[in-house]
């Protein structure tokens, strides 16, 4: 995978979204940046987006890509995912897409650990009953669905 083959747009777009943030737009952070964003669905962890980023760019540290994988991620740039499987997860965030509302939600098969997204949001209308009723606005959420992918149920 080249990092930077034809994405002259997404380049662009990190880099507008670092500097509205007040960051640099520093070649690890429109690395890891087009690394996540050309790998949707995928949930990596800091040592895959590393061994990612590094085919195309050797001289970064595993360190570089832990600071600026906090900092991007506090920053909402990048979302932190756990998944009951023991490690830290990443994706790029919905501000990153450019996406105002939720993001998808996750299906866990309990029995191959596959993970995978679902994207309709079916919570509108419960937010806005919990916005009725109780004046809560939700902004956002995160759901976790467990149970057997297509695979693992035709083995059963």
């Amino acid at each position: 995978m080249k990092i930077g083959d034809d994405n002259m747009n997404s380049q662009k777009k990190f880099k507008e979204l670092l500097k509205e943030n007040g960051l640099k737009a520093t070649t690890q952070r429109i690395a890891i940046l087009e690394m996540l964003s050309s790998n949707p669905g995928k949930h990596l962890t800091a040592e895959e987006i590393y061994d990612c980023v590094r085919q195309d760019y050797p001289e970064i540290g595993l360190a570089t890509v832990y600071r600026t994988i906090q900092l991007l991620s506090e920053l909402g740039l990048i979302e932190k995912l756990i998944l009951d499987d023991g490690y830290l997860r990443y994706e790029i965030g919905t501000s990153s897409k450019g996406d105002l509302g939720h993001h998808h939600h996750h299906l866990i098969c309990l029995h191959c650990g596959k993970i995978d997204t679902f994207q309709d949001d079916l919570l509108e209308n419960l937010e806005s009953r919990i916005k009725e009723i109780m004046g809560f606005d939700v902004v956002d959420h995160e759901v976790k669905l467990y149970g057997h992918c297509k695979q693992c149920r035709g083995e059963k």
